[in-house]
């Protein structure tokens, strides 16, 4: 992947000579994941949020479909266990308020949909009520 840099005064050139590995040659990408975590050519973990926020809507309409007759004990654990999969938010660095104002109320939205409160609910007393502050 070749990395753009932060100035663009510094852009030597936009197109490049085509690599090879061996016989293979090698092709220039935008974004490629590497054990689970997108790495973008601008450095951005944008597509790394967008993608969590994705999964978070598909597993919570899954499992909701799945486990709607489930006491709350069961669905909070369920929820925990294979809603909220964060484990590479740590590495975050470099992204926009705006995406992870996207990912809270995602987490918001799905924690309403999961447990069944209605849409214009209080997210804290939904978050009380379930135990998933």
């Amino acid at each position: 992947m070749v990395f753009k840099p932060k100035l663009l005064a510094k852009v030597v050139a936009d197109i490049f000579l085509q690599f090879s590995l061996g016989t293979n040659s090698l092709q220039f990408v935008k974004e490629f994941k590497y054990l689970g975590h997108t790495i973008t050519d601008n450095l951005t973990d944008d597509a790394d949020i967008q993608r969590k926020v994705r999964n978070l809507f598909v597993r919570t309409n899954i499992f909701r479909r799945r486990f709607y007759k489930r006491s709350m004990a069961v669905k909070c654990i369920l929820f925990k266990t294979y809603c909220i999969c964060l484990y590479d938010a740590a590495l975050w660095s470099i992204y926009n308020k705006g995406s992870l104002r996207k990912l809270s109320s995602c987490y918001n939205k799905c924690v309403k949909l999961f447990f069944g409160f209605k849409r214009f609910d209080s997210v804290i007393k939904v978050l009380m009520e379930t135990g998933m502050f």
